[in-house]
């Protein structure tokens, strides 16, 4: 039997599917006491979108993690999955910061740890390589949340024309990156570097949309 080939991302669309815009809005976490769970995520500083009821056996409410485009609801009668039973990923920039703020708050949240060649390791992955270091913490029901370090993005993920950043801190975290690589930038040419700015920008939207970086 022959290897089957690599399809480009583009290329494993079904052609007959319309191309519709399809963007994911919500997703449903169970829990037990609604309330608590509000409390929790209050505390996380999540945004508070919504909190409505219907009748007296229904009510759902919407929180908003920040820089997200996709919201989590819950409530009564909102899902028939067990309390506790879901697990979501979070991406951030820097996770290191991201545990410490979470910490500082009063959260528990576990080590950090990375996936490497061997499986889970404890510590941030030494590269600090995309998509590798991982930190969970549970809200009051034990649904689970994990934290992941992302800084470049799979190719196809994001849209190089329309390139943006979810929050200041993920901004301020691409720039400092972009400082360290343009460093070693000016080492290869052995002189400063006027026309910064360009090479900051070109570097960031690379990285950021998992394109070939700027040397």
């Amino acid at each position: 039997m022959g290897t089957k080939p690599v399809r480009s991302i583009d290329a494993t669309r079904d052609a007959g599917v319309a191309r519709v815009a399809t963007k994911l809005e919500v997703i449903v976490i169970p829990v037990s006491d609604v309330d608590r769970a509000k409390e929790f995520y209050r505390r996380l500083g999540w945004r508070l979108d919504a909190d409505f009821s219907i009748g007296d056996n229904f009510r759902v409410i919407q929180y908003t993690p920040p820089g997200s485009g996709c919201s989590v609801h819950f409530g009564t009668n909102v899902t028939a999955a067990a309390p506790g039973s879901s697990m979501g990923y979070l991406a951030v920039s820097d996770i290191a910061a991201a545990r410490d703020e979470l910490v500082a708050a009063g959260f528990e949240v576990g080590e950090i740890f990375h996936i490497g060649a061997a499986g889970r390791q404890s510590g941030l992955d030494p590269e600090r390589g995309t998509y590798r270091s991982r930190a969970e913490f549970r809200d009051p029901d034990g649904n689970v949340w994990l934290l992941q370090e992302i800084t470049t993005w799979l190719p196809g993920r994001v849209d190089v024309a329309a390139t943006s950043f979810g929050s200041a801190s993920d901004l301020e975290s691409a720039l400092r990156r972009a400082a360290a690589a343009h460093g070693e930038h000016e080492k290869r040419i052995s002189k400063a570097d006027p026309n910064w700015p360009e090479w900051y920008a070109k570097y960031m939207v690379a990285e950021h949309a998992g394109t070939e970086l700027p040397t």
